[in-house]
């Protein structure tokens, strides 16, 4: 694995910084990292649920594997590999391990730079129990795609993760911008430090890297029409409102759309929501 060097200066503009991105070795979770080298070591009793189950709580690794079945799908399959269980069937255990030596954990790379570290372990814990909401709700509405919903919320962010682990100098500065000025847009601040928005970033990643078409869909927050979507939306929201504590002005509005959503009672909404944090 080669050295890590940050990039400390923006790009000017959106093609180059996809382009630069693309190009990027994503780094995981140091737990990833270990489990991945410990079923290495017993590739004959490893199938692809139980690489699905480590997987499941890192949206680094997740996005990789996806990122990479869907750039290496065979022409005849016609269908998006939209989980990472099934990522790994269509690949088979063998090759999975081939295609994934060990892996650069993004605990190494950040350690020299304890606020990133710890930046992007806020946005990992947001990313953490908006998942669990998600998935929450979804099970709760008989949603088919449950799997791909908790994944989408697992993702939401996954733009925001990468800075962190890539450029932990610039998150650091919009991180600054936003402490100094309460009131600057998440938006403005990535414009003013990036020359772009995160979000502008991401949803050109996920069609560069042809992520499943539900997945995209799931993850737009403009399509906010459709439940699934709703689902993902509302659970982000939440995990934002909730991260510090349930006194936020904002959940009071997030119950009431969790209600409508999940057709129950607000006071049998924030059981719920509670019920999903014990």
């Amino acid at each position: 694995m080669n050295a890590f060097v940050p990039l400390n200066q923006p790009l000017p503009d959106l093609d180059t910084w996809t382009t630069w991105f693309r190009q990027a070795e994503i780094p995981v979770l140091g737990n990833s990292a270990d489990a991945l080298e410990a079923m290495r070591a017993n590739e004959d009793d490893v199938d692809a649920n139980l690489i699905g189950e480590m997987v499941a709580d890192d949206p680094l690794m997740t996005l990789k594997i996806l990122a990479f079945a869907a750039t290496h799908r065979p022409e005849r399959r016609v269908t998006d590999v939209e989980t990472v269980t099934a990522a790994v069937v269509m690949m088979g255990i063998s090759p999975f391990f081939q295609a994934f030596g060990p892996q650069p954990a993004v605990e190494d790379r950040l350690t020299p730079i304890p606020a990133a570290l710890e930046g992007v372990r806020d946005v990992l814990r947001r990313a953490h129990r908006a998942a669990r909401f998600a998935f929450a709700f979804a099970v709760h509405r008989t949603d088919l795609d449950a799997a791909v919903i908790h994944e989408a919320a697992l993702l939401h962010d996954f733009a925001e993760m990468l800075l962190w682990c890539h450029a932990p100098h610039l998150a650091l500065r919009i991180r600054a911008a936003q402490q100094a000025s309460p009131s600057l847009r998440s938006n403005a601040a990535q414009r003013a430090v990036l020359n772009i928005e995160l979000g502008d970033l991401q949803r050109t990643l996920m069609k560069a890297w042809r992520l499943p078409d539900l997945l995209i869909r799931i993850t737009d927050d403009k399509q906010a029409q459709h439940a699934s979507v709703q689902n993902v939306v509302l659970a982000i929201r939440l995990a934002r409102h909730s991260a510090n504590g349930w006194d936020n002005p904002a959940i009071p509005d997030d119950i009431a759309d969790v209600a409508r959503l999940l057709n129950l009672s607000h006071d049998a909404a924030l059981e719920f929501v509670h019920n999903v944090e014990a």
